[in-house]
């Protein structure tokens, strides 16, 4: 069996004759000359067959586009005059020998060649599969896995231990809503599945790891929109011993270095990013992720800011989750953070009115680009004291904070470093990156604005006898 030459290789293969593998990408039928484009996951080539060999012709007549083929043919230069400067391969042609078809394939649901943001998006998503051929998505996903292979390492060249937390863990309150996972060896209980790492990176800074990160997969049960999806994917950092300066500094070199390495047509409008103070930005922009491209026309522009010394409460009407108490306080970003050391004094009175506690500032910090929050992060409380004041203030009584987050504090009480850390929505980033207009067409296989996936046909019903095992009962009503 002939070796398989990738399509990107067949320049160095003028003269000789090869053996490529892939998909029937357009036929061109003239008679006594059948014309293709293959593609492989490299790229594309034209080969053609001539007269010469009757039985690649016999089976050439029957191929359509999108079956998937072996091809052997010699790689020949093209005359000067059929020369496609524009094109891969645009100088070669491959004169096919012979051809096996190794898949058939149904006439595609839609046209792959066209723009597929144009094709109902259900259809789209029921054909995934057929989607990802494209070019633009093929693109979208190959360019994901560069900036996560340069993400990866870049901070395991800056001593960082790349760890995978659970999936599988407690439900907390901590602001969305948890999607949960019945046990079945623990009748009414459940796990839940982890809106962010939050509290594990925590908990590997109490255990010394000192520099985490993690490509994580985060799941939050809410409502869906552009830039946002039931599971999505986070760039996730902690640091011992390190301050706002140490996290920004970082991540600030990293998201640089991306685009100037990946991106280089890209334009960074300016270095060192600016820093607004939310007050700032809200009096300014009247909103906390302002666009401050100086030319909004320009598509490669990248306007990074960050937004920083964010209050640590804000008014909150509403119930606060399973024994919280009916109180006006709610954090801006997470339970976790700590305050300003110039705050802490009044984040710990117990004599803080409520003027007091809106003027405390958390150590909070986001990092914006053209209008998008791609990323946020803080010094967290490492003192269980802290942690439970934070609680108290947001009308949670100690037993009720005991009962979630007694492995956090048992954790701090064991001797925690100062820490803190960013995550980043890496979806949103390379939706930006790649100037796509929404998160699904950088991820492969999305959920649609409900929250469904039309190819899987989930979420979906289960056996009933799954159910009797875990003790459910479901009510249609």
């Amino acid at each position: 069996m002939s070796q398989r030459v990738f399509i990107r290789d067949l320049q160095a293969q003028i003269g000789n004759e090869v053996t490529i593998k892939g998909w029937v990408d357009v036929r061109r039928d003239q008679g006594k000359l059948i014309f293709f484009d293959f593609r492989d996951m490299t790229g594309k080539v034209q080969g053609v067959i001539l007269p010469s060999a009757p039985e690649a012709h016999a089976v050439g007549s029957t191929v359509r586009p999108e079956w998937v083929v072996e091809v052997k043919g010699k790689v020949n230069q093209r005359p000067e005059r059929a020369i496609q400067k524009d094109k891969q391969n645009g100088d070669i042609e491959l004169e096919i020998l012979s051809m096996s078809v190794l898949a058939e394939a149904e006439t595609p649901p839609f046209d792959i060649h066209a723009d597929t943001r144009e094709v109902n998006e259900e259809t789209r998503l029921k054909y995934r599969y057929v989607d990802l051929r494209g070019d633009r998505l093929q693109k979208n996903i190959r360019n994901r896995a560069k900036i996560i292979s340069y993400i990866r390492n870049f901070l395991s060249g800056t001593d960082f231990t790349e760890i995978e937390t659970p999936l599988l863990t407690k439900s907390t309150p901590e602001g969305a809503r948890d999607y949960i996972v019945p046990s079945r060896l623990g009748a009414g209980l459940f796990y839940a599945l982890p809106q962010s790492p939050q509290q594990y990176k925590q908990l590997l800074m109490a255990g010394g790891i000192e520099r985490y990160f993690q490509i994580a997969k985060c799941m939050r049960d809410e409502d869906t929109r552009g830039d946002r999806q039931p599971e999505f994917t986070q760039l996730d950092m902690e640091l011992s011993f390190a301050t706002e300066e140490d996290i920004m500094a970082i991540t600030e070199q990293l998201l640089i270095e991306i685009v100037t390495k990946l991106y280089p047509h890209k334009k960074i409008q300016t270095i060192p990013f600016p820093r607004i103070p939310y007050a700032e930005a809200m009096a300014k922009y009247n909103i906390d992720r302002p666009d401050i491209r100086e030319n909004k026309e320009d598509p490669n522009l990248l306007a990074f800011c960050w937004v920083v010394d964010f209050p640590f409460f804000e008014k909150n009407e509403k119930q606060n989750g399973t024994g919280g108490g009916l109180s006006q306080w709610t954090f801006t970003h997470n339970p976790f953070s700590a305050a300003k050391p110039a705050h802490h004094e009044k984040l710990m009175s117990s004599k803080a009115s409520d003027a007091d506690l809106q003027t405390i500032t958390a150590a909070q910090y986001d990092i914006v680009l053209n209008g998008y929050e791609i990323g946020g992060g803080s010094v967290r409380n490492h003192k269980a004291e802290s942690l439970l004041k934070v609680f108290e203030i947001m009308g949670y009584d100690s037993e009720t904070v005991e009962k979630n987050f007694s492995h956090m504090l048992h954790a701090f009480r064991s001797g925690t470093p100062p820490h803190g850390g960013i995550a980043w929505g890496l979806d949103r980033l390379i939706m930006l990156l790649e100037n796509e207009p929404n998160i699904r067409e950088v991820i492969a296989f999305p959920k649609t604005g409900e929250g469904r996936d039309p190819m899987m046909e989930s979420p979906s019903e289960v056996n009933p006898e799954q159910l009797r095992e875990l003790g459910l009962i479901v009510n249609k009503k």
